[in-house]
């Protein structure tokens, strides 16, 4: 039988996976192992670039590295945002038209202007500091894992930089990290 096809609607199985459903998954996981910090399973000393960095530069560092993103520091080595693998999607979509309504030959836009002025700056930035998110979410080091993990899931980011005390870039918490902290620490 095919399924989604079959004689009884109610019987249909629908699966949407997704970053909620990795993170509830990794929740129950991670609860099972309750003193890991994320200092256990970070990325140490990820490859950092700066806000003058060129674009060019971050999307060779980003492919070659095969890494989502990095973080963005400023000459005091803190950290000021990141820019990730979905940041740079700016530069080949494009910004779209804003909505917009005529009204006594008045233009009226139905989103705000400052989103469509970020978004085309976005779109036409040459340097890390024309994408970057800013601020970045940070994490600190000894921060217990299920935290980390809840805070990725609420605010649907897939890395979260771990900055200590000086909020210098020590390492940095991605999905994958814990997926495979979830693979080495999973019981069949």
């Amino acid at each position: 039988m095919i399924l989604g096809h079959s004689e009884h609607q109610n019987h249909t199985l629908k699966y949407k996976p997704g970053l909620r459903t990795i993170t509830n998954a990794l929740e129950m996981k991670i609860m099972t192992i309750p003193n890991t910090v994320v200092a256990d399973i970070m990325t140490h000393e990820p490859i950092v670039v700066t806000p003058e960095t060129s674009l060019k530069t971050a999307i060779q560092l980003i492919a070659n590295n095969r890494i989502g993103c990095l973080p963005v520091i400023n000459d005091d080595k803190k950290i000021v945002g990141i820019i990730s693998d979905a940041d740079l999607m700016w530069q080949e979509t494009g910004v779209q038209l804003p909505a917009y309504i005529m009204i006594l030959d008045s233009v009226v836009y139905l989103e705000n202007p400052a989103k469509r002025d970020r978004d085309l700056h976005k779109a036409l930035g040459q340097l890390v500091k024309d994408v970057m998110t800013k601020p970045a979410i940070t994490s600190l080091p000894d921060k217990p894992l299920r935290e980390a993990a809840q805070i990725m899931h609420n605010r649907k980011i897939h890395h979260l930089p771990v900055v200590n005390n000086d909020e210098h870039v020590v390492g940095i918490l991605t999905l994958g990290d814990i997926v495979r902290f979830m693979a080495a620490h999973y019981d069949d």
